[in-house]
């Protein structure tokens, strides 16, 4: 039984590491793809994932697979395609450390994924299953995933949604929205940053906003806000939870993280449970998710930068005794 199971996309993040002697800048090659970092996570937490998704027969995609095994994930679920490459995204950084992205994606791997060749055994043997907006900008993928999606609905796993909006992805914003929503609806657990719910709802107002993103149904709707920690609404329930202070390096994988430990938290827990979490146990989830999601700040890279579960217990520690 796996704690997660994700589908999507694993790619190659190529963030900026510096310059050479001539002043160009230089690429470190990064595992990424928002899905695998989420169980990505929660497996260097502790947790038991698999991951569903498709690299190219390359050596992109060669190092992507090893990835996940060297850190525990399940990649039975993983299609090597000997007619597509490995999906890329260049990741370059600004002064405070803020992503802007390039991908190289158009007909690459993660695109490709079909019906067909989904690990359906997996799906079936999970507890959360999640999935994300990348892989509905395009088909297949974008029917395979929420023919997934629905088929863990029918098999009564909790669902877990994040509609990760990268506006280069999509044709227009009006079927962004379309497919987006689509996602909401069907979902339990819905992540989104505060851009992002501003976006799907035109509300700035946190309480308003989130409370339209929960409205088809979600039980737990949490806002990612950078450093100043997370907002969450349950029901009629919501709040704030604060951030960490830590020294920034690379936002790349942090909201990731932060819903990566989300799942660690809630392993072993059906929706019941979540519907009738107490405040505090919520609230104490939140605050270890969030220590998660800035310690990954902390270094660069998505999946290089996951805190483990001991890293994260000393930091919770030494900031209580502070």
């Amino acid at each position: 039984m796996f704690d997660v199971v994700a589908i999507g996309e694993l790619l190659i993040d190529f963030t900026c590491n510096g310059v050479n002697e001539y002043g160009e800048q230089l690429f470190s090659r990064n595992a990424g793809g928002a899905p695998a970092n989420v169980v990505a996570a929660n497996s260097i937490l502790g947790g038991k994932t698999a991951f569903i998704g498709k690299v190219g027969k390359d050596i992109f995609g060669e190092f992507l697979k090893n990835t996940l095994d060297n850190i525990g994930i399940c990649t039975k679920g993983v299609v090597i395609s000997e007619d597509e490459n490995t999906t890329l995204a260049f990741v370059q950084l600004n002064e405070e450390g803020e992503r802007l992205f390039s991908f190289y994606r158009k007909f690459s791997a993660d695109v490709m994924l079909k019906i067909n060749e989904i690990n359906k055994d997996l799906v079936n043997s999970c507890n959360i299953f999640h999935f994300g907006s990348v892989s509905l900008t395009r088909e297949p993928a974008r029917l395979a995933v929420f023919n997934t999606v629905s088929f863990a609905k029918e098999n009564g796993k909790i669902i877990s949604y994040d509609p990760n909006y990268r506006d280069l992805l999509w044709s227009n914003e009006s079927e962004a929205m379309e497919q987006i929503k689509k996602g909401i609806r069907i979902a339990d657990i819905i992540k989104v940053s505060k851009e992002e719910m501003i976006f799907l709802t035109g509300e700035i107002d946190l309480v308003k906003g989130s409370k339209l993103l929960s409205k088809d149904g979600a039980a737990l709707v949490l806002v990612t806000l950078g450093d100043e920690g997370a907002f969450y609404r349950r029901g009629d329930l919501y709040g704030s939870v604060p951030g960490c202070a830590v020294n920034t390096v690379d936002t790349t994988g942090a909201g990731d993280a932060f819903l990566g430990a989300i799942h660690y938290k809630l392993r072993n827990k059906n929706l019941e449970c979540i519907k009738n979490m107490s405040k505090e146990q919520l609230e104490n989830i939140i605050y270890f998710a969030n220590t998660v999601g800035a310690l990954t700040t902390t270094k660069k890279g998505a999946i290089p930068s996951l805190p483990s579960l001991n890293e994260v217990k000393d930091f919770i520690y030494k900031t209580k005794s502070s």
